[in-house]
């Protein structure tokens, strides 16, 4: 019932705005951060907002009550989450620009690089104490799962250093940096280095100036998961986490802990371990997690085809366009009122109105038909929606609106053919 009436506050708040719109709802978006924000409390972490999957920045300064800051993947979101939320600013990338370098170092908290070659060439000239290299425990756990593309311990993976590079290039910088085995570090005589010198050379450490380590291997994930993966990092980096270098660890992100059935008690408990075992500041980067459930995209029937068997809905919204991951995962978006195809009397086939073949939502059933000028709600769209859409065709972008704990709704920006040109 109070699911019912929920959806129903929500409808009548939509049924005045522009479509296709993205409406943020505060209420989810708070119940999500207060989740969050006990996991900081209890488990002594800090959380951080990884703007890959959400960058409505407008909600910055509310969502910086809850947590602790943002992550970002490159300079432009790193400035985003620096100008607009003012907290703790990360940063990780596969690969840095010599050009924006200077700028992230002044801006950011954190620094985490990718290979140790990207280490060396920018780690001086990078935030005390924020220098990071990003670990690849070589631990799959998401299957087969959109064949392995949101794997980074998928074999071949070009994220982190996996844990045979990572000695061999912290025994190889040792010996480079002993000017009396200058002349032992070309490659061939490098490798028959003797293995008690390897290992005298790893008791060193890392690389100097790096103080934390990252890894970053789930997706939309249950804590099992990551209690898999931890175990990994321990066994396989524990000589690092126990070296008085490392002063904090980040578990990256992909963790649903807004999720009904993720597992919070065993999360705390794992990160208390965590730091009083290795005496480390741990860090998360949700970026699901944070606005899960907390979005919709609004939507009107334009027309409707029928082709043999099958009847079409033609939208004003596009999974190509509005909604990515509808194409790309594959993932089929909750919608209000719909079920799966067949279940109900009121078959359909929801489409766009892009000139791609392809550019299919899915097939829902209801429980009555269908017409033109119809409203159809698509639920979990505040996550990698809004940071992925595009303008192919022509397509205007969706509204933004932020719909408040009351149901009144706040336009936060509208778009037009200005920002489609200024694309191009």
């Amino acid at each position: 019932m109070e699911k019912v009436k929920q959806e129903n506050l929500i409808l009548k708040s939509m049924n005045a705005l522009p479509t296709p719109s993205y409406v943020i709802d505060e209420a989810r978006l708070v119940g999500n951060l207060q989740i969050l924000h006990r996991v900081e409390q209890e488990a002594g972490c800090r959380i951080l907002l990884a703007q890959k999957a959400f960058s409505i920045y407008q909600l910055y300064p509310l969502i910086g009550r809850y947590i602790s800051g943002t992550t970002a993947s490159g300079l432009y979101e790193a400035r985003l989450g620096h100008e607009e939320m003012g907290k703790e600013t990360h940063v990780y990338s596969p690969a840095y620009k010599e050009a924006d370098m200077v700028e992230l170092a002044q801006i950011c908290d954190h620094i985490v690089f990718n290979s140790l070659a990207q280490l060396e060439k920018y780690k001086d000239i990078c935030p005390k104490g924020g220098v990071g290299i990003r670990i690849n425990p070589e631990c799959s756990t998401q299957g087969d799962a959109a064949d392995g593309i949101y794997d980074p311990c998928a074999p071949g993976s070009r994220l982190g250093v996996p844990k045979a590079a990572l000695r061999e290039g912290t025994a190889h910088t040792a010996f480079c940096e002993d000017e009396q085995r200058v002349a032992l570090c070309e490659d061939e005589q490098y490798a028959a280095l003797r293995e008690d010198e390897q290992h005298a050379a790893l008791r060193e450490g890392l690389p100097k100036g790096v103080s934390g380590l990252h890894f970053h291997t789930l997706c939309e994930q249950n804590f099992d998961a990551l209690d898999t993966t931890v175990r990994t990092v321990e066994e396989q980096f524990g000589e690092y986490l126990r070296s008085d270098q490392i002063k904090w660890l980040n578990m990256g992100g992909g963790h649903h802990i807004t999720r009904n059935d993720y597992d919070v008690e065993a999360l705390i408990r794992c990160i208390r371990r965590i730091r009083e075992t290795y005496d480390v500041e741990v860090y998360l980067e949700p970026g699901e997690a944070v606005a899960l459930n907390a979005g919709y995209l609004v939507t009107e029937v334009l027309d409707i085809v029928q082709n043999g068997q099958v009847t079409n809905l033609i939208l004003d919204a596009s999974a190509a366009c509005h909604m990515p991951d509808v194409l790309e995962m594959p993932y089929r978006p909750p919608l209000q009122g719909g079920y799966p195809a067949g279940e109900k009397p009121y078959t359909y086939r929801l489409s766009s109105y892009t000139c791609l073949a392809g550019d299919i939502i899915g097939e829902y059933s209801f429980e009555q038909p269908i017409s033109v000028g119809d409203r159809l709600v698509f639920e979990d769209m505040a996550i990698y929606t809004i940071v992925k859409n595009n303008t192919f065709n022509g397509i205007p972008l969706p509204s933004i609106v932020l719909m408040h704990e009351d149901g009144e709704c706040e336009m936060l920006r509208s778009f037009g053919y200005e920002d489609f040109k200024g694309r191009l």
